[in-house]
């Protein structure tokens, strides 16, 4: 392993963002193996002006708390951490010589997670020795329950000369003998059963790394969802529908959730937070399969309802363009508590506004309505 001098660093850098591009990835696959070193490249790129984002590969148990102290002053949209998990195997970890502290990976990473600055991405690999589909499941819902921003899966690949592809013969690897050497089978997942955690992987890319359910999936971490047969439901309801054949819009894909939750018990409630959920992403309308209100309506009802002034939110003068821009809904009391805004017991409207916040998926702002100010 070799360093570059970091005032070699700082010269690089400032002479790509002259022409300044959207993304600048470091190729190292651990950067903060010097966690000082690290600092101080950190500290210069996040003086840059400009948007370009920074991505760096990361353990996930070498932060320091210094690094924290840095990271919770950096811009949203500047720095994106991809952390390669790969298992949460312990077996699987000492076959690939990636051991770690599981406890203290956990702990950093719900911590990255909290700061919501750092698009964080982690990764889990298809086909590592000793991964059959049960510790696989394991893996996946331990890394889904960590809540981090995307959660990539991918084949592994046994590249010539690397120490796995000297165990060919031991773990049963079968191979594509063409780049990028993908993984077809080993002795813990035969051919079928890899390929439908591939199938597995394509559905939890489309529906899972974006924006678009972020509240869905807290409200499945916290009643403990078993994940893996949730999106293994959703897989086959994709295949069904000919999901992969079409484009993945959100209304697509959010009618499919609407479609394979329909006969849970909390159906109502998950609708709620599909639709919030839909609203937060910026959208003026409801797709028909929500059955809702129509916004309009509601809208209207609350303009009648509502006084000149709010204090802090609109005047006189402002009142009708609170009313132009806004989208309004009444939500329930249970989706209210699930998402932290109310725990009165009462239901309330809710605004959406075009501004946006400055976070990692800049979802439009909110502005809650209790029953208290209707007609004050």
């Amino acid at each position: 392993m070799r360093h570059l001098q970091p005032s070699q660093v700082f010269d690089e850098i400032k002479s790509i963002l002259q022409n300044p591009p959207k993304v600048i990835r470091f190729v190292d696959r651990t950067f903060n193996d010097l966690p000082e070193r690290s600092l101080e490249i950190w500290r210069f790129l996040a003086e840059q002006p400009g948007d370009t984002l920074f991505h760096f590969e990361m353990a996930p148990d070498r932060f320091t708390e210094e690094m924290f102290q840095f990271l919770e002053q950096v811009s949203p949209g500047r720095f994106q951490f991809e952390i390669g998990v790969q298992s949460t195997n312990p077996e699987t970890l000492k076959a690939i010589n990636r051991e770690c502290d599981l406890e203290k990976l956990e702990h950093n990473i719900r911590k990255l997670v909290s700061l919501d600055t750092i698009h964080l991405h982690l990764d889990l690999i298809l086909g590592l020795p000793y991964e059959n589909r049960k510790s696989f499941a394991c893996s996946f819902a331990e890394v889904f329950a960590l809540g981090s921003h995307y959660i990539q899966m991918g084949l592994l690949k046994i590249l010539p000369d690397t120490p796995i592809s000297k165990s060919i013969e031991e773990y049963g690897l079968v191979v594509c003998q063409n780049p990028p050497y993908e993984l077809l089978a080993n002795r813990w997942l035969d051919k079928s059963e890899l390929e439908d955690l591939f199938w597995f992987g394509e559905c939890v890319e489309a529906f899972y790394n974006n924006r678009y359910f972020r509240n869905l999936w807290n409200y499945l971490r916290r009643t403990e969802e078993d994940i893996f047969a949730f999106f293994e439901s959703l897989l086959t309801l994709c295949r069904q529908r000919s999901f992969f054949d079409l484009a993945p819009t959100q209304e697509f894909m959010s009618s499919l959730l609407f479609e394979v939750t329909r006969t849970r018990s909390d159906k109502e409630l998950i609708r709620e937070l599909l639709i919030f959920d839909w609203l937060r992403c910026g959208h003026h309308f409801l797709p028909h399969h929500f059955k809702q209100e129509p916004i309009a309506k509601q809208r209207k009802l609350i303009w009648k309802q509502m006084g000149q002034n709010w204090e802090g939110v609109y005047d006189y003068k402002s009142r009708d363009e609170f009313f132009k821009q806004g989208v309004f809904v009444r939500f329930s009391r249970e989706l209210l508590q699930e998402i932290g805004l109310s725990d009165d017991g009462k239901t309330a409207y809710v605004c959406f506004q075009v501004k946006r916040e400055d976070k990692v998926f800049k979802f439009n702002r909110f502005v809650l309505i209790p029953e208290s100010i209707l007609g004050s």
